[in-house]
């Protein structure tokens, strides 16, 4: 149950937000037991500012149930900055990517 949350300030449209979104989907499963069939991706194109500039960023929040690796974690955030890259046309070092991992997530009226 991997939530997948992408802001970036760069201009975005229906075909940029999907392949965006298939990217993401094929990403998740560096992570070992966690795959697109589960996955839900948000997308959004916010003021963001960064080293006190405007040029094109990116804050990705992956929230997973459960706990992964720290190497899981750094295969995914290297191949989610790859994506930010070719996708939204963010320089890698403009990119954050942060994790939540936790034992309790709700789905369906009730919790895992």
């Amino acid at each position: 149950m991997p939530f997948v949350n992408v802001k970036t300030n760069t201009q975005l449209n229906k075909g940029r937000i999907l392949k965006l979104k298939n990217a993401v989907g094929e990403a998740i499963s560096l992570i070992p037991g966690k795959s697109e069939d589960w996955l839900m991706v948000g997308v959004d194109q916010q003021n963001i500012f960064f080293k006190g500039t405007e040029d094109p960023a990116a804050m990705i929040q992956v929230q997973i149930y459960g706990e992964a690796t720290k190497a899981a974690m750094n295969s995914l955030t290297e191949k989610l900055t790859e994506i930010a890259c070719e996708c939204l046309s963010v320089k890698p070092e403009r990119v954050y990517v942060s994790y939540m991992q936790t034992p309790d997530w709700g789905w369906n009226g009730n919790n895992f």
